[in-house]
């Protein structure tokens, strides 16, 4: 079979250039959100540091990651629409920038508990920080949920449907590169920095006691002694990576444009909506309800993304505390352990995108399923099989990931196809809302199933959830590439309606002028 020609009739220089900004734009824009991620899942690395020093328990947490999540997905949604009108580039870098602050101003929450409560331990401070934290990290998600819309906005603009899943899976492992970066970096943080105090008997009962661990218990001891070693040390898992997002603030504004057409370049042929250059096309609001709104293929996408950020999202949030809690990991080891998660994810996500391009022909949904059913498999085997050797254990979870990431990478694919890219972001921010209502779920039930049932317990429900997002793309077998043709479609019956109405206002003016 001949390859499709994608660029038409354009010149060699003309393609040429395209292929070179196509370039800058998916490697700039990888690296603007893989720093994203490095402000946002340092959180997890942190989180048994703020156990250990301040007793702060998993329901605690679960609340606040889970409101972060509700709150991120209704900024995915609402930045969707923004991004669809105004300049993404510009949007991105401000986003960036405001969540490197949220990360200075949580490095700092214990000093505000301080100065607003007057005493640095005791009930009323660790109230006031636990309010404080869950302030920054609500503020840090609505930040985060201007990320990827942009993304979604820019992306299909430059890549062609045809090659949109193999080059936007490639761009998608930015989540697992900045996520990899924050758990490998903050983990080393843990591991090496802070204030050591082992020699102090109040620091060492605090540690104990927060941790509910038995001091003459030698394996105890040591983990206590572990994070005596490093107090403090969870501060520079937010400031340090604070430092980096305002750089790459800086790199996103100035490396990206908008759209081919910023650049002197023309859009791809088989993008083309059917939407008119002189400016007489329905309104938007028109195109989102027939591309966004009433389209199926949308909104089932939306609904297998809840269980896929279920699934996802209970791994890497609380992987470092199950498998330090429930395996007996170091927290050194256990940051490795979900680093090895995110390398695996990575090369799955691309996997996945060529599989899709070159084996179910642009078809996304058809490659979810067999994503899912893989990573169920690999997560009861995971759960099932205590008894593995920990290098083997770690493999087993790691292909998990290398499956659920997948799903997570090509729902966001296959709602910028079927959206087009006039909506693409639109559609985007909707499955966003889904997906994060997936992650609010999956903060709020791990934190409350974990302290009251026990981590197995988390992992049998995340298999379930996962049987059901497998259920969900089976009824998506038959649904088309992309939303192109229906786009085209849309604009033909509006500009015939037009042309109708036009035509009987002028013959209405004739019988007039008799």
């Amino acid at each position: 079979m001949a390859k499709e020609n994608i660029y038409g009739n354009w010149s060699p220089e003309v393609v040429k250039k395209f292929k070179q900004w196509q370039l800058r734009t998916i490697v700039v824009s990888m690296i603007g959100y893989a720093i994203y991620y490095f402000v946002r899942k340092n959180f997890s690395i942190a989180m048994p540091g703020l156990t250990a020093q301040y007793g702060i328990s998993n329901t605690s947490f679960g609340i606040v990651i889970g409101i972060g999540s509700l709150i991120y997905g209704l900024s995915r949604f609402i930045n969707g629409f923004v991004v669809d009108r105004y300049s993404a580039r510009a949007v991105m870098a401000i986003g960036l920038l405001l969540c490197a602050l949220s990360n200075f101003a949580f490095g700092f929450g214990v000093n505000i508990s301080s100065w607003i409560t007057g005493v640095n331990q005791g009930p009323d401070f660790i109230n006031m920080l636990v309010l404080l934290m869950g302030a920054t990290i609500v503020l840090n998600q609505l930040f985060q949920g201007v990320g990827y819309p942009p993304c979604a906005r820019l992306l299909p603009c430059w890549i062609h449907p045809s090659e949109l899943a193999t080059k936007m899976s490639i761009w998608n492992t930015s989540h697992s590169i900045g996520a990899a970066t924050a758990v490998v970096v903050c983990g080393y943080i843990m591991g090496s920095m802070g204030t050591d105090l082992s020699a102090n008997p109040e620091i060492i009962n605090t540690i104990a006691t927060n941790l509910g661990l038995d001091k003459s218990v030698p394996e105890h001891m040591e983990t206590i002694l572990s994070y005596a070693r490093h107090w403090d040390a969870w501060k520079w898992c937010f400031w340090l990576p604070g430092c980096f997002a305002v750089a790459g603030a800086a790199w996103l504004y100035i490396g990206l444009r908008d759209d081919p057409r910023s650049v002197g370049l023309p859009e791809l042929p088989a993008t083309k909506t059917g939407k008119k250059d002189d400016g007489h096309n329905p309104s938007q609001s028109k195109f989102l309800k027939v591309m966004v709104w009433t389209n199926r293929w949308i909104w089932t996408l939306c609904i297998a993304n809840v269980f896929v950020y279920v699934m996802r999202m209970g791994i890497l949030d609380w992987g470092p505390k199950f498998l330090t809690e429930a395996r007996g990991m170091s927290i050194e080891d256990a940051a490795w352990s979900v680093g090895v998660f995110e390398i695996f994810a990575i090369v799955g996500t691309i996997a996945a995108g060529w599989c899709t391009d070159h084996i179910f022909k642009g078809k996304a949904h058809r490659m979810c399923l067999v994503c899912m059913v893989s990573a169920v498999i690999f997560m009861s085997i995971f759960i099932l099989f205590p008894g593995l050797p920990m290098i083997l254990s770690i493999c087993v979870l790691a292909m998990a990931g290398f499956f659920i990431y997948g799903p997570q990478a090509l729902i966001g694919i296959a709602s910028a196809n079927h959206a087009t890219k006039e909506a693409s972001a639109t559609a985007n921010g909707l499955a966003g809302i889904f997906g994060y209502v997936g992650s609010f779920l999956s903060a709020i039930g791990i934190g409350i199933v974990a302290d009251h049932w026990g981590w197995n317990m988390v992992f049998y429900l995340i298999i379930g959830v996962g049987v059901l997002g497998a259920i969900t793309f089976i009824t998506m077998w038959a649904a088309p590439r992309d939303g192109y043709e229906r786009s085209n479609a849309f604009y033909a019956r509006e500009a015939a309606e037009n042309g109708e109405f036009e035509k009987a206002v002028e013959e209405s003016d004739k019988d007039i002028d008799l």
